[in-house]
């Protein structure tokens, strides 16, 4: 049975009504799935680049996507790490800023990320704005922030969110219940109920900055002949007929769909 025929099946039956394995189900073609992008009249081309930075043309999407309609967390990412030896893992998070350095967010460092940027100190980003049909991927070196950087942040969060980050002293670890966490938030809303005092940040929790290699921007096209313009660094071997001189020491690159 090929894969790409296979369609698969949701019960409509509430939970608490399931009698029986052989229930009624509500069929959903998976391989017909597919939604109209861009037209070719609206095809991102080199001229189109708001930027010949990659900086720049970021901070150009974003505040687009922070007024687009239909877009509730403009910043959130998925960021993607691997293991030293290449097995890998992506989650959602929140970048926290950008300037012309790189990229920044912040987390437990014991967490599974955490670990992997330990030993292995490279990343990816994906930014996907559906309603604006644009993508953007990032990689590159990873990086702690300073102490300093960590605690100033920390101290900007909502106090429940200090509180939440010291609730969860090993992200990913395993736990009994959600008790556990309750309990724990209850014994630190106690602890620091005097919102005049101050709720020190743990060691365990601080910021990372990636820091970038090359830029993709991507804008879709409903034919699939999507737009896609690479930013990356300049080697001694770049051929001046396969790319387009960037801010530098940037060179911009068309890539095939």
């Amino acid at each position: 049975m090929s894969w790409i025929n296979t369609t698969f099946r949701i019960s409509k039956v509430p939970f608490g009504r399931i009698r029986s394995r052989f229930l009624e189900m509500e069929e959903i073609n998976v391989a017909a799935m597919r939604k109209s992008y861009k037209e070719q009249h609206h095809v991102f081309d080199i001229e189109h680049l708001v930027s010949k930075d990659p900086f720049i043309q970021f901070k150009s999407w974003f505040e687009e996507a922070c007024q687009t309609d239909g877009i509730r967390e403009p910043n959130a990412m998925c960021l993607a790490t691997a293991t030293l030896d290449g097995k890998p893992s992506n989650r959602m998070v929140l970048l926290k800023g950008f300037n012309n350095t790189g990229f920044s967010f912040f987390t437990n460092y014991e967490s599974r990320k955490a670990k992997e940027l330990d030993s292995n100190p490279f990343a990816a980003l994906v930014f996907y704005w559906a309603p604006m049909e644009k993508c953007v991927r990032i990689e590159g070196r990873v990086e702690r922030v300073s102490e300093d950087v960590s605690t100033e942040y920390f101290h900007l969060r909502p106090r429940d969110s200090q509180i939440g980050a010291c609730v969860s002293e090993v992200q990913s670890s395993v736990i009994a219940n959600r008790k556990v966490l309750e309990d724990r938030n209850k014994t630190l809303q106690e602890q620091f109920a005097d919102e005049s005092k101050a709720i020190p940040r743990p060691d365990y929790w601080g910021g990372y900055l990636l820091v970038p290699s090359c830029f993709e921007f991507w804008q879709g096209q409903t034919n699939r002949i999507h737009d896609r313009f690479h930013f990356r660094q300049r080697t001694a071997n770049d051929l001046p007929t396969e790319c387009h001189s960037g801010a530098e020491p940037w060179i911009i690159e068309r890539l095939s769909p």
